[in-house]
């Protein structure tokens, strides 16, 4: 089985909101515009609620308060519209599919704290825009959520042998299946329509120094993925950095002491923006 195949025999399982899809395109679409955007998101109550409470919460921090989603869209912009879009549809499709391999609250603080991480990381390399990064971070370990569902024997074997040892993780994926979670995200976002920038930081993050385009993406997801070892296994940030590849911190041009800011700033971070993005995630942590 590939990659290709595991996703393809699971279309029923990851289906991506119709309404997602549809505003995805309208926003590469020049004969749409905001208004349009807005007459269709107040269609699903459900999202617009949603948006409007992110819109509203210390995530963006805007003074006034927004009650219209039209106000919104003119204050965080459609490209960032469309990734909160992205991110709370992706997460809305994975929180359908039952789980025994992983706890589910772990793997959602994670994945929040590397989308946070790759957003700051890539604000302090003057990303243009950043909110991108942190769909991608957060959506960075959306493949295995297929793999655990539909190849568990494989994916429990891995697990055992990966302990806490994370970074091996895409190695014995690739030895004992052929694929890595990367892989699957690839063939997820693709299938989801996501722009290429962002399904090239998802899904190339594991190898970011084998790819030309959209290089600094995946290597910002690469450092985040790597950085979440720092923040919730405990390891010393000075162990994780002779680990990561010069080429990467070279071509970043991060210095130790960003990157210490970047995950000091975490809590405070993770405070504001979980429950906006994973609101029916028990609170255990």
């Amino acid at each position: 089985m590939t990659a290709k195949e595991l996703v393809q025999g699971s279309i029923e399982l990851v289906s991506f909101p119709d309404i997602a899809l549809k505003i995805n395109g309208m926003i590469d679409d020049p004969c749409f515009n905001a208004g349009d955007l807005g007459e269709v998101i107040a269609q699903d109550p459900g999202l617009t609620a949603r948006l409007l409470k992110i819109a509203n919460s210390p995530y963006y921090g805007f003074q006034a308060r927004i009650d219209t989603v039209a106000r919104a869209i003119a204050l965080i912009g459609t490209q960032d519209l469309r990734n909160l879009i992205l991110a709370t549809s992706a997460v809305d499709t994975f929180t359908r599919i039952p789980q025994d391999l992983v706890d589910m609250t772990d793997f959602w603080i994670r994945s929040v704290q590397c989308g946070i991480l790759a957003r700051s990381l890539a604000r302090q390399c003057s990303v243009l825009k950043p909110e991108a990064l942190f769909v991608a971070g957060l959506l960075s370990d959306i493949g295995s959520l297929v793999m655990y569902h539909k190849i568990p024997d494989e994916c429990r074997e891995i697990l055992l042998a990966v302990g806490d040892n994370r970074r091996i993780v895409g190695d014995l994926e690739q030895e004992i299946l052929g694929f890595t979670h990367a892989d699957v995200a690839v063939e997820l976002t693709e299938l989801w329509c996501f722009p290429e920038p962002l399904r090239a930081a998802i899904g190339r993050h594991l190898n970011p120094l084998e790819i030309d385009e959209h290089w600094l993406d995946a290597n910002l997801v690469y450092l985040a993925t790597r950085l979440c070892d720092v923040s919730i296994q405990g390891r010393s940030i000075d162990a994780v950095f002779a680990e990561i590849p010069f080429a990467v911190l070279q071509g970043l041009r991060l210095t130790r002491d960003q990157v210490v800011h970047v995950i000091e700033d975490l809590g405070t971070d993770f405070s504001r923006v979980f429950d906006l993005i994973i609101p029916d995630c028990e609170r255990v942590y």
